[in-house]
């Protein structure tokens, strides 16, 4: 969309937060490059499903992509992310290479995952990032045991646990919120409140007063509740939580309004039903990455030429990524014995005890 027709982005006192003050013209305009690299991404995938070349779920970031960047921007190397399903902007963002992301969609060896999880995939343990996973809610505990890790080993660092609106109202989240309040777990529970869950809205799917995240009252935890537009404020308020993690062993939760353009999933053939096609333009009439890219200009940071340049960039990347990934070796049907137990893939002393549920009779 072009820009002139973008809602013009004003930063407010937050560009005056300790965190943006030091944030420099650099590090903003790999704000956009990760911004247009995850979306890039998602676009070459898209055609690649539709081409049959992939199978499988598909979950698109598309118009989303700003939470994964900023949270990003300021995490460290000391920090841990976990996401649901609609994970593969935050492994872009993450750092995983678009050759490994792509090459997991379409189960190849290798994949970030050797091709074994597709799009409930994306490991990186090396990177502190720990994955999509497929149940809502499911990746609630994990976080909250990496945050008891963290705590356990006297280590400094948080862990930002990913989650969808639909994803709140699982028990699992609730049980996490609570071990997480009782121990004072170093965790941020970031809600990106899409408005969808799955094809429910909110106000159908969920009982709540003012915000999903005040739910977090009820077990003496912090909360805070504001939308994707604006990567000062958000960088400033998700600072804030953070350093309640890193420093004050405390928990977070807290809620971004969102939106996300396409369905739930590839599959999601009725998202223009239970959604407006107005609604949906309107939404991307403020889409995040352009006002973000419009604001770099307007401050004389990135030019028009500079920000096709990135553009290209990210279109190419994504494309060797497909030559990439189709070029990738398929998993052999003696593979699926492999990359299940670390015992048995070492040949440990623990691996030659008792049985696998694999081993011939």
């Amino acid at each position: 969309m072009n820009a002139d027709h973008q809602a013009t982005l004003t930063p407010g006192d937050f560009a005056n937060h300790p965190v943006n003050i030091a944030w420099s013209a650099e590090s903003k305009i790999d704000l956009f490059r990760t911004m247009i690299r995850i979306r890039r991404f998602d676009h070459a995938a898209l055609k690649q499903y539709q081409a049959g070349k992939m199978g499988g779920w598909f979950f698109m970031s598309v118009g989303q992509e700003s939470v994964a960047a900023c949270a990003r921007s300021l995490m460290g190397p000391q920090d841990h992310a976990i996401t649901g399903c609609r994970g593969s902007g935050h492994a872009v963002a993450a750092g995983i290479s678009m050759e490994r992301d792509m090459a997991e969609h379409f189960g190849r060896l290798n994949g970030c995952s050797k091709g074994r999880a597709g799009a409930f995939g994306f490991y990186a343990p090396e990177l502190r990032h720990w994955g999509c996973h497929a149940l809502a809610g499911s990746q609630t505990p994990l976080a909250a045991g990496l945050a008891f890790g963290l705590k356990h080993r006297g280590e400094n660092g948080a862990v930002v646990c990913f989650l969808g609106d639909g994803a709140v109202n699982t028990g699992a989240f609730h049980e996490s919120l609570n071990l997480a309040g009782l121990f004072g777990l170093p965790v941020v529970y970031l809600i990106e409140n899409n408005g969808y869950a799955m094809g429910t809205s909110v106000a159908r799917s969920s009982a709540f007063h003012g915000c999903l995240a005040r739910r977090a009252e009820a077990y003496g935890i912090d909360w805070d509740h504001f939308d994707d537009g604006n990567p000062y404020e958000m960088r400033a308020r998700l600072h804030t939580a953070l350093e309640r993690a890193r420093v004050g062993r405390r928990p977070t939760v807290i809620e971004i309004a969102t939106y996300r353009y396409y369905g739930f999933s590839i599959s999601d053939a009725n998202h223009k039903r239970y959604r407006t096609p107005e609604e949906i333009e309107e939404q991307k009439a403020r889409d995040p990455l352009e006002r973000w890219k419009q604001h770099l200009n307007v401050q004389g940071i990135l030019t028009d030429d500079e920000a096709e340049a990135i553009d290209l960039q990210a279109k190419a990347e994504a494309g060797a990524a497909v030559k990439s990934a189709e070029a990738g070796e398929i998993p052999s049907a003696g593979d699926l014995e492999r990359y299940v137990y670390w015992e048995h893939d070492h040949a440990t002393a623990a691996g030659m005890a008792g049985r696998h549920f694999f081993d011939p009779p």
